[in-house]
């Protein structure tokens, strides 16, 4: 089996994470990480990798088909780039940039070298969300009428000792959560035409919102809502109900995962949850509506790590051997529709995506 030779430019808690999971890919090896921090390069150098302070030393230095970029937003551009220009595949934590117009610049950049772009946005490796996905697009579910998430949960007060989560250009739920709801609504039911939102900072206080409210037309013609929140005391969140924190960070110390739902994706013939893939419908004799008994029943999965499989993706997608699946541009409009939930939300006013 042919091993992608993958370094690591930036090693935060993601970085680390994708450290321990390429580590355990059998068609991947880790070759060296970067990371200006002595701490960081010395958790690197503790698990038998070569450390930089320097990324631009790695890229030159190491024989690398491919890197995955854990840098802080501003920088996965400018980093990306640099990989471009040498011909490395890289992997883009997400956002992909902090703006459509330098998301477009780093795709185009790209594609004018013919260079693969991976997005990481790891929810669309996972099975219940490609078994969900799949079964709307067979009709599972009938015509889509309306998709309805909620992400609320509480952050610790210590998650805010980090100042930029505080501050109204970076911080915030709407781009460092909602980017993910998003993303998989788009994969579910399609393209976004058009979104409404309000926000608020009425709980915390600060600068940056806490509290969301979205409203999506599809262009397919269903409507969305998502209802988001960090400073809220619920189980109903993607976080808590997958077991997703677990799989990134790879510890002993396991959360209980609660056993909610926090996605439905309904339609004319039925409904579809997420991350519990429960299927409701009608099956009796008579007419199916309200006083009709609605039957139960789970979408057949394997599960597996999401974080696992986009390590393997991203192997081959280094290698040259698939297409990424979420590209550059794919992970651009998902950018575009969550900036503009923020322009929504300070202007009142409905927000057309482009097409």
């Amino acid at each position: 089996m042919a091993r992608a030779r993958i370094g690591i430019i930036g090693l935060g808690m993601i970085g680390k994470a994708h450290l321990g999971v390429l580590q355990q890919t059998e068609n991947a090896e880790v070759v060296a990480i970067s990371d200006p921090t002595e701490p960081a390069r010395a958790f690197a150098a503790a698990r038998n990798v070569k450390a930089h302070d320097d990324y631009r030393k790695m890229l030159d230095g190491e024989r690398l088909d491919g890197v995955v970029i854990g840098t802080p937003n501003a920088e996965h551009v400018p980093v990306a780039l640099d990989c471009v220009a040498r011909g490395i595949a890289a992997l883009v934590e997400k956002p992909i940039a902090e703006t459509v117009e330098s998301a477009r610049q780093l795709c185009e950049a790209a594609e004018a070298k013919d260079v693969p772009i991976l997005v990481g946005h790891h929810r669309r490796h996972n099975p219940a969300v490609q078994a969900v996905r799949k079964a709307v697009a067979e009709g599972v579910i009938g015509k889509p009428a309306i998709a309805t998430v909620m992400y609320t949960q509480l952050k610790p007060d210590s998650y805010f000792n980090l100042g930029w989560r505080r501050d109204k250009a970076s911080g915030g739920p709407i781009l460092i959560n909602l980017i993910h709801e998003i993303d998989l609504v788009r994969y579910v039911f399609g393209e976004i035409d058009s979104l409404q939102a309000v926000s608020a900072s009425a709980v915390r206080g600060f600068e940056v919102e806490d509290t969301a409210a979205v409203l999506l037309r599809f262009r397919s013609g269903a409507l969305g809502t998502i209802s988001l929140s960090d400073t809220a005391a619920t189980p109903f969140t993607w976080d808590l109900a997958s077991g997703e924190f677990d799989q990134m960070t790879d510890t002993t110390d396991k959360l209980k995962r609660q056993k909610v739902s926090s996605h439905v994706f309904a339609g004319s013939e039925g409904s579809l949850t997420l991350p519990d893939v429960r299927h409701f419908s009608y099956r009796g004799d008579g007419e199916p509506g309200w006083l009709s008994e609605l039957s139960e029943d789970a979408l057949a999965i394997t599960p597996a790590s999401a974080y696992r499989l986009q390590a393997a993706h991203f192997a081959r997608v280094a290698l040259r051997q698939e297409a990424p699946v979420i590209s550059g541009r794919d992970g651009m409009r998902t950018l575009e529709a969550t900036l503009a939930v923020k322009t929504a939300a300070a202007s009142g006013s409905a927000v057309k995506l482009a097409g």
